[in-house]
């Protein structure tokens, strides 16, 4: 008999469906020589301090570090959960082989290796790996099993993330709780994710809380009803503002130099989790977990392949299914219609299988979603997949922009003159524009006092005419605070502010945290009380910033540290970084950080 364990009771369900397991049993389904059993997420955990020495579950500092010479799992103590044990326990004892059916990620290998080391498995194990749970991806994934050595690499890096989190999470919040707490019973969380997270919400907020604004001056001119601005950009005295306002006022304004320049803007990536959770974010107000619940719903619906992705890429074979997905989202036929009967364009920019490790990008899977229960919010999320999966096979949108230079020669002279500019920009073919109706206006690139137009008026070089100047006052502004949809940016980049999607996807491995992880460490924050929302603004409340205040390590609290940290357990992940080197590492940094922070004064 072949034992099939899947994450969640409705995955496995799907699963014994496809391979005729139809008779139910508790804890499982059986059939064709199949049993189909489950999981429900974690069944189990890394072992408690108190679980390898008695001694260890007082806080104490003397204690201090607590690193156990071999980690160890247990059950989670839960009712249900030990019951569910049993009956995989049971099965697998007696199993001839067994399929780990468990998500095709980090995480999923991590729940279904512990439950298999608990139930103390002797029987070959295989591996089923799938991007969708249609029943085409079910069989096609079990006719091309793969044996479980090829994700050990995979499983490492897991354990290696757990026992790393453990440790620090052990020490590091024992340590500063019995130093600083200011009440019994009040704990100090520290986190190897969450603590460097933190940090970035309240580092911002004292930017904001200790900027002081600076006034400055902009001056612009207003030429045949259109607005001009000088090139000199902010003028920071306000005597020399006044004095170059006067300087122009009833001379000529001369037209110099007009540029026209075409230029294409390709659609919009596909959706990686990340992406998905800012934009869901910006446009509906949905929290990062909000989104990951939604996705996933989705996901278990059979109607968008596997969320808990960082590439915004698909592998080069899935090309020639595009069209039948194209086909298959028919609340969509309006635009996918006008893509059909030519071959479908495909782009470097959207099919590169180089870029792709586990899974590709986040798309529909061509189930039609009128035959799918689903929520309103689900429904929102669904929407913007599906555009943006269309869009990709849609033309580049065509623009054409213009520069118009103009200048006022205070004293007649050209080297005293002041210059201005003037950019308006026309669409000249929507291309994948059409998908979005009026959304998705371009991000050009401009300072932060320039003015965009539509349409110019035909301007000639050598033109000139009277002019009306203006001076306006301006301060500068603080940064604005975090909401859920910069602080996902802020986390896959290490805290840098990148607008490039390349340049992002460059910063990636040295990002903190997972893109499935990172929605619950946002979770985290909120329930420990450390942040709070204003609105969309993520605000850092008291204890939160006198967290931060507390630690003085930057390893504790440095995004670009703990990306560097990220970035060797993708390396264990990808074979070029070996786990017992990180595990030592991790044991001496515990054991530095307790010394030196008992040293404190």
């Amino acid at each position: 008999m072949i034992v099939c364990i899947a994450e969640k009771p409705s995955v496995a369900r799907d699963i014994a469906k496809v391979l005729g397991a139809t008779q139910s049993h508790e804890g499982y389904m059986e059939g064709n020589g199949y049993q189909v059993t489950w999981t429900y997420g974690h069944l189990c955990t890394l072992k408690e301090p108190h679980d390898y020495r008695p001694e260890w579950k007082p806080w104490a500092v003397s204690r201090l570090p607590i690193i156990p010479d071999r980690f160890g799992i247990k059950l989670i103590e839960n009712s249900g959960y030990q019951r569910q044990f049993g009956v995989i326990e049971k099965l697998m004892q007696a199993a001839d082989g067994i399929v780990n059916c468990g998500d095709a990620g980090q995480e999923g290998e991590l729940i279904q290796r512990w439950v298999m080391q608990k139930a103390r498995v002797s029987c070959p194990v295989q591996r089923l790996w799938i991007s969708s749970l249609t029943e085409e991806s079910i069989r096609d994934g079990f006719a091309h099993l793969r044996p479980q050595d090829d994700f050990q690499s995979l499983y490492e890096a897991g354990l290696c993330r757990a026992i790393g989190d453990w440790l620090l999470g052990i020490n590091a919040t024992r340590l500063y709780t019995i130093k600083y707490r200011h009440s019994q019973g009040q704990v100090i969380s520290i986190g190897r994710v969450q603590t460097p997270t933190l940090a970035l919400i309240v580092n911002r907020q004292l930017e904001i809380d200790n900027f002081k604004p600076e006034p400055y001056w902009v001056l612009a001119t207003r030429y045949r009803d259109t607005l001009f601005t000088a090139t000199q950009g902010k003028i920071r005295n306000e005597e020399e503002a006044k004095k170059a306002l006067s300087s122009i006022e009833g001379k000529t304004f001369t037209v110099t130099d007009i540029n026209q320049k075409k230029g294409s803007e390709a659609p919009p990536r596909l959706f990686d989790l990340t992406s998905l959770q800012v934009e869901c974010n910006k446009k509906y107000g949905f929290s990062a977990d909000d989104t990951l619940k939604h996705i996933q719903s989705l996901y278990e619906k059979k109607l968008t392949t596997y969320p808990r992705v960082d590439t915004t890429y698909l592998s080069d074979d899935i090309y020639s299914k595009c069209p039948g997905i194209l086909q298959g989202i028919k609340p969509y036929e309006h635009l996918v219609q006008p893509l059909m009967g030519s071959k479908l364009k495909k782009s470097k920019k959207v099919f590169d299988s180089s870029k792709v490790t586990d899974h590709h990008a986040i798309i529909p899977t061509g189930v039609d979603p009128r035959n799918a229960s689903v929520t309103l919010d689900e429904k929102k999320v669904y929407h913007l997949v599906a555009q943006r999966f269309i869009a990709v096979f849609y033309p580049d949108c065509l623009f054409a922009t213009t520069t118009v230079m103009g200048e006022v020669r205070p004293d007649g002279t050209e080297e005293n003159a002041i210059t201005f500019k003037v950019n308006g920009k026309v669409i000249l073919q929507n291309g994948w524009r059409d998908v979005y109706g009026s959304q998705g206006a371009t991000n050009e690139e401009k300072g932060e006092d320039e003015e965009e137009q539509g349409v110019l008026p035909t301007f000639v070089k050598g033109e000139h005419g009277s002019h009306q100047p203006t001076l306006t006052a301006k301060q500068t502004t603080p940064p604005e605070p975090y909401t859920e949809a910069t602080l996902l940016r802020a986390m896959e980049t290490a805290g840098k502010t990148i607008d490039d999607p390349e340049l992002r996807d460059a910063l990636k491995a040295n990002g903190i945290g997972r893109p499935s992880t990172r929605a619950a460490i946002i979770e985290t924050l909120f329930h420990r009380n450390y942040i709070r929302k204003q609105r969309k603004r993520l605000i850092p409340t008291t204890e939160g910033i006198r967290l931060i205040g507390l630690i003085h390590d930057d390893l504790l609290k440095s995004a670009e540290l703990t990306g560097r940290w990220e970035k060797k357990l993708r390396d264990i992940e990808s074979h070029t970084y070996d786990s017992h080197q990180f595990m030592a590492e991790m044991k001496a940094m515990v054991s530095q950080l307790v010394s030196t922070v008992i040293s404190e004064r």
